[in-house]
């Protein structure tokens, strides 16, 4: 076979066989308090008091200001990421069991506006 059908023949299977999600893409931002999670874009992750272990609590309006940090289908757990099914049956992200939501107030890379609300939202740290 021509080195470039190979190659040809080789996008096509990658493009085919789509391996399943482990680990979101999560990184760590230097805020005022600490390094802090944050989602793909950028954005502070939280943890929300009233969960438990691999049961997330908020729905409904607390889900528009805290939306969820929500994972693809086929995503699987990884490590201290894990993944909880909400009650739509979509799958969320989860650190060390509890779950992670981001905060509709946060408009940029490294605020962390939602640290402490009402008492019951806290920073996720690495």
């Amino acid at each position: 076979m021509k080195p470039m059908k190979f190659l040809a023949a080789m996008a096509i299977a990658a493009a085919t066989v789509s391996p399943a999600l482990a680990a979101p893409m999560v990184s760590t931002v230097d805020t005022a308090k600490g390094p802090v999670l944050a989602g793909e874009n950028g954005m502070t992750l939280y943890t929300f008091k009233k969960d438990t272990q691999g049961v997330s609590n908020c729905y409904d309006k607390c889900a528009v200001n805290w939306p969820p940090f929500i994972a693809p289908a086929d995503a699987e757990a990884d490590g201290t990421y894990t993944l909880v099914t909400r009650k739509d049956g979509k799958m969320q992200w989860a650190k060390d069991g509890m779950p992670l939501y981001y905060w509709v107030k946060d408009t940029k890379k490294g605020d962390i506006t939602g640290d402490g609300v009402m008492g019951a939202w806290d920073l996720a740290r690495p």
